[in-house]
């Protein structure tokens, strides 16, 4: 079972947010409103915030808003500049480049394949579940840490109160109970989906075909649909629609668990150890054995 989140429709509302605070019991971030704050209040995810809506702006406009931004300006939409000489030098057709955009995502664990926190845990407190999501057991969690930097997407997070770690455990709960994850259900635009991951990558695939109908040629699929070679930790179990960049989103555009990219050299390494140690057995029996055979005395006949 996976998350599709599609991008393209999200509006910001932070509905999901609040229902995945609500339902996993988590603390509020504080709200601050007023010149030079922010919607987002709670700026990325943590150990209290398993879904979060980034908020990304554009400084380069899309070409629909800069053909609107321009009709307006030709038909004296524009409004009136102060009459000052630096205003005055101003060309304002030329200044609609800088006329910015913005795009929603609504970010969440990954659920990867190659899990770089479940490989990095210590204590089980990490685990894959029969729906091939990765929970994180809170009262299994020893507060290591180990797992904080493992994660190649910067998901999980220590609680600053007890040290446990947290993160988006696709609410394993309401999937014992035959129900979808809060933020999927909490979700007007249907920009999460929820379901099992086949289908939804098959659901995503007509939506990038759709979106590139209609002349959107930039959007693609992240973390699903990729070559072997390609994937992001293996693939991710809740992957996106975006249509930007992924640095524009914060994302990395390569991502593996730092224990699945050196387990190739660490297992010649330990082979090769093994083998050294087992050939220095080897000698320490045989060299035994040619003492044994020097120090022997004949029968006393």
């Amino acid at each position: 079972m996976g998350f599709f989140t599609d991008t393209s429709v999200c509006i910001g509302c932070k509905a999901c947010e609040v229902a995945c605070k609500q339902w996993n019991d988590l603390p509020a971030d504080g709200s601050q409103t007023g010149k030079g704050v922010s919607y987002d209040h709670t700026g990325d995810l943590s150990a209290s915030t398993w879904r979060h809506v980034r908020f990304v702006e554009l400084f380069e406009p899309s070409p629909q808003l800069r053909e609107e931004a321009e009709r307006a300006l030709t038909n004296g939409a524009g409004g009136h500049l102060p009459a000052i000489p630096a205003a005055g030098a101003v060309d304002v057709s030329e200044g609609t480049h800088k006329l910015g955009d913005w795009v929603f995502m609504s970010d969440v664990c990954r659920h990867c394949t190659n899990a770089g926190c479940l490989d990095a845990c210590p204590t089980g407190a990490l685990i894959r579940t029969e729906h091939q999501t990765v929970v994180l057991q809170a009262d299994v969690c020893n507060g290591c840490g180990y797992c904080v930097p493992a994660c190649p997407f910067g998901v999980v997070d220590r609680d600053p109160i007890d040290g446990r770690a947290g993160k988006c455990t696709l609410c394993y709960d309401r999937l014992e109970d035959g129900l979808e994850p809060a933020c999927a259900k909490s979700c007007p635009t249907d920009s999460i989906q929820f379901g099992p991951h086949d289908e939804l990558v098959e659901i995503a695939s007509r939506r990038v075909a759709e979106l590139h109908s209609r002349g959107i040629e930039g959007a693609y699929l992240y973390g699903a649909g990729d070559e072997p070679e390609e994937q992001l930790a293996g693939g991710l179990g809740a992957f996106f629609l975006l249509t930007e960049p992924p640095e524009r989103y914060g994302l990395p555009a390569h991502a593996d668990s730092p224990v699945q990219e050196n387990v190739v050299p660490a297992t010649l390494a330990a082979v090769a150890a093994g083998l050294l140690a087992g050939a220095g057995t080897v000698l320490a029996f045989a060299a035994a054995a040619r003492r044994g055979r020097g120090t022997r005395r004949g029968p006393s006949w």
